[in-house]
């Protein structure tokens, strides 16, 4: 039947729980599970109910009994600090088994919870792995998030210690996080024990007697602990989303099934093989840090690369080049924003010709759409596939890709490929009725969902329901929209409240980036939908151009207007748009799109704790005033 995908496919639909304990042989299991998948308490389903395991046990200690241990684990990479270290795995072994004693010494047992409030340097993935090692749950938080945001985790979590560092570092600035830390403790209700500081060289600050305890002089004093066996059933890690509005939510995410899924897609999806030099350009703080920065990679054997810089910056768009030479990277895992900032910088791609590529394989892509223009730039410059795939914080590992180890696809401009083996995708209407292809409609996974998917919030089961379920009942609602094809191709258009009404058509803004991204001196783009007494909504297009463009601008939005008249149509009734130097944006590199269409709109906003620069606001709202948007500025609550 078919090739190695469709056999996957279907096998995973048809007969899951046969296909998922295969799946579960590549697992070192303390205790087998007695059923693969417990449908008791639809719709909380659990996989391997009854298994025992370690995660940190599989994603270390195995390798180095097998063999592996002198094989570089973790390879950081610091160019904003000059700096970089190789932990073999047998080091990150002893030097996580130290942290997990450090751990138990603050009292911390299975089932605690630890806030982890660090920048990207290897102590995070080390407090983490720490955390698994012992059975606590770890919650990482975004180094440098504003103090109340960080409070309002430290009150959901209840977390018995904090892991934070003296500082962060961005390009030209060193970002202090005590201040914020303990900013956090005062407003938070419940107060942690104690808290783990790494005191770095670039900022000192004073520890708090009796609460704050010397990283170094606790390691140098610690005791290496051994695994404890937890149940595949129990909860590895939180890990808290808003997207772009609302309170957070802490996704809780398990031991067994999240190992099974991340340690099947490493081969499966990415092509990778124990040995290979895999690197996830993200942050600990988000989803891909956690699943493959650290976890994944280390569950199967791979070298894992933990970089502290910028894809351009630090010092140049040539960063990423240089990492991918230095370390011999197989595959690259990153933002398109990432490449489209490096396409800004570096239009033709010159910085190349300085670095060896040879090592490198493939570019996976994730965390927004993938516009065409930036697909086949990256696709011309670096002469290797480039997959567009697609999953969310909740999913934790891709919901479609172009599963390179199983059968490569022909590489679609605009679409993720297809379903990954374990998703039953549909694409639904408003009540909940299958659609017919091509059409776009609410995209939907039908349950149960595979392993690694969120079990549930944390202490939130009813928020659960209401969030994810209860709209398209015996369905995950994605809160994305999109349509498939006749060949199964997904194509993610935009979030559902990203589809705009224009005078009754429904219109993907997605499409119109699309079309807007394909202008040559077009670095990067958004559109949002704005009111309008006639039509309902009308779109607004922002352009970030490419640098060194001498053209005028007001000449590149009318030839930006003319285009979307002739690609999508007058229907689209796109008359406006506006040149700006930046875009809103989240730390993970999502335009904020909500919020700028809250400016347009002039109504009541709350700035999203997730924004890289909140300055970024004003210039977007006196950007919007010349083509005629008043003044919402002041609407902000």
């Amino acid at each position: 039947m078919g090739n190695a995908y469709d056999q996957a496919y279907a096998h995973s639909l048809e007969t899951p729980e046969t296909f998922w304990a295969d799946a579960a042989r590549e697992i070192d299991w303390i205790k087998p599970w007695d059923r693969v998948l417990d449908e008791s308490n639809k719709p909380f389903y659990r996989w391997f109910a009854g298994a025992q395991c370690n995660t940190c046990y599989n994603a270390l200690d195995r390798h180095v009994e097998r063999g592996r241990g002198d094989q570089a684990a973790l390879i950081y990479d610091s160019p904003v600090t000059g700096s970089s270290r190789t932990y073999s795995y047998k080091e990150l072994l002893h030097t996580v088994s130290l942290f997990a004693g450090v751990l138990a010494e603050q009292g911390v047992v299975k089932g605690d919870r630890v806030i982890i409030y660090m920048p990207m340097v290897p102590e995070a993935a080390i407090a983490m792995l720490a955390c698994a090692r012992i059975g606590a749950i770890h919650s990482v938080v975004f180094g440098g998030f504003a103090a109340n945001e960080l409070a309002v985790r430290i009150d959901d979590a209840k977390p018995k210690t904090i892991v934070s560092a003296t500082c962060g570092i961005e390009v030209n600035r060193v970002i202090p996080y005590m201040p914020l830390l303990n900013g956090a403790i005062d407003l938070a209700d419940h107060k942690p024990a104690s808290c783990v500081i790494l005191r770095r060289p670039e900022l000192d600050a004073p520890l708090q007697t009796g609460r704050d305890v010397d990283w170094a002089e606790a390691m140098a004093s610690a005791t290496p602990v051994d695994c404890v066996p937890v149940a595949a059933t129990d909860p590895l890690y939180i890990l808290y989303t808003s997207g772009t509005t609302g309170e957070p939510k802490g996704v809780v995410r398990d031991n067994g099934g999240h190992m099974v899924a991340l340690k099947w897609s490493m081969k499966n999806i990415y092509d990778a093989d124990p040995g290979d030099v895999y690197w996830a350009a993200s942050d600990v703080g988000w989803v891909v840090g956690h699943s493959y920065i650290v976890y994944a990679p280390l569950l199967h054997g791979c070298t894992t690369v933990l970089y502290e810089g910028k894809p351009v910056g630090t010092p140049d768009a040539g960063a990423f080049w240089r990492v991918i030479s230095e370390h011999k990277v197989k595959i690259l895992f990153t933002a398109p924003t990432a490449f489209r900032a490096i396409k800004r910088e570096d239009p033709t791609g010159a910085l190349l010709k300085d670095y060896d590529l040879s090592s490198f394989k493939a570019l996976f892509l994730a965390g927004e759409r993938t516009d065409p223009d930036t697909l086949h730039w990256a696709e011309d410059k670096l002469g290797v596939p480039v997959i567009d795939h697609w999953w969310q914080t909740e999913t934790g590992w891709p919901i479609a890709s172009n599963c390179m180890g199983l059968h490569v696809f022909e590489v679609r401009a605009g679409s993720p490929t297809k379903a990954v083996p374990g998703w039953d995708v549909r694409i639904l209407d408003d009540g909940c009725h299958e659609i017919p292809r091509g059409e776009i409609g609410a995209i939907s996974v039908k349950l149960p969902m595979p392993p690694s998917s969120l079990l549930t919030l944390w202490n939130a089961d009813q928020r659960y329901l209401d969030a994810y379920l209860e709209e398209y009942p015996g369905y995950y609602k994605t809160a994305d929209a999109g349509y498939m094809d006749e060949q199964g191709y997904l194509y993610i258009m935009a979030r559902t409240d990203d589809i705009i009404n224009v005078a009754g058509h429904r219109l993907s803004t997605g499409g119109m980036e699309e079309v807007l991204a394909g202008h040559p001196d077009v670095a990067e783009c958004a559109v949002i939908g704005v009111e309008d007494q006639l039509k309902g909504q009308l779109p607004v297009g922002f352009l970030i151009l490419n640098a060194g463009v001498g053209k005028d601008p007001e000449v590149i939005v009318s030839e930006v207007v003319q285009r979307v008249r002739e690609q999508i149509g007058p229907v689209a009734a796109f008359k406006r748009a506006v040149v700006v130097d930046r875009l809103p944006k989240t730390r993970s590199g999502k335009i904020l799109r909500g919020t700028m269409q809250k400016i347009a709109d002039n109504q009541p906003y709350k700035m999203p704790a997730t924004i890289d620069d909140p300055a970024i606001l004003d210039e977007i709202n006196a950007a919007l005033q010349t083509i005629g948007y008043s003044d919402a500025r002041n609407k902000s609550e």
